[in-house]
């Protein structure tokens, strides 16, 4: 009898097997994506919105002397930088991307910063308490810091979970035969403390 029926029943079984064990991950896997898309989704809305609040500290920085209006040059410059860097659901899993992006919004996080911290001098900018709208400009980048913070962590959730689902058996399976899966990359902060949401109080 040849081995050939044999060898072909056999791979049939295997086959069907691997089938039936991967169907337990069919509806997850793409579930999981989704989600973890989703959630990218809201980062980005994130951070344009704060990128939408920058143009707004021009008003601020009028009481600014002419050479410190260069820190608000170098903001303006890393917002456009961040904002011409765009990173698609589709690219989240290519690490080079992924931090090509974060290092851009880190760039208008620290220029942010640096701004605040020259505004903080109200002794030297008083004309700034008299600015109508800085109260509410401080408010608003304050709430959108805690917005990004928020959108990043619950990102970093969903992607936590559609990693663990592609490695996972019987999902594993599914991942590999059916999808051709890849690990999609977390935002991680990329300086210590970055992740969390600075306090602008005293600060813009």
């Amino acid at each position: 009898m040849s081995a050939f029926p044999t060898n072909f029943v056999r791979a049939a079984i295997v086959a069907t097997a691997a089938v039936s064990v991967a169907g337990c991950g069919i509806n997850s896997i793409p579930t999981a994506e989704e989600q973890a898309k989703a959630k990218w989704a809201d980062v980005q809305a994130a951070f344009q919105e704060r990128a939408n609040l920058i143009p707004n500290l021009a008003a601020v920085a009028k009481g600014a002397a002419e050479q410190e209006k260069g820190i608000l040059t170098g903001v303006m410059e890393a917002r456009a930088k961040a904002t011409s860097i765009q990173l698609s659901a589709d690219d989240l899993t290519d690490p080079a991307k992924v931090k090509a992006f974060q290092e851009a919004q880190n760039q208008l996080s620290g220029s942010l910063m640096g701004f605040g911290r020259l505004l903080a001098n109200t002794e030297a900018y008083p004309e700034l308490k008299s600015i109508t709208n800085y109260q509410m400009l401080q408010s608003q980048l304050e709430g959108q810091e805690n917005r990004i913070r928020v959108a990043i962590r619950d990102y970093n959730e969903a992607v936590r979970q559609y990693n663990t689902e592609i490695r996972t058996f019987p999902s594993v399976v599914g991942a590999k035969v059916i999808y051709g899966s890849k690990p999609m990359v977390p935002y991680e902060a990329v300086t210590p403390g970055a992740e969390v949401a600075p306090s602008l109080e005293g600060k813009i």
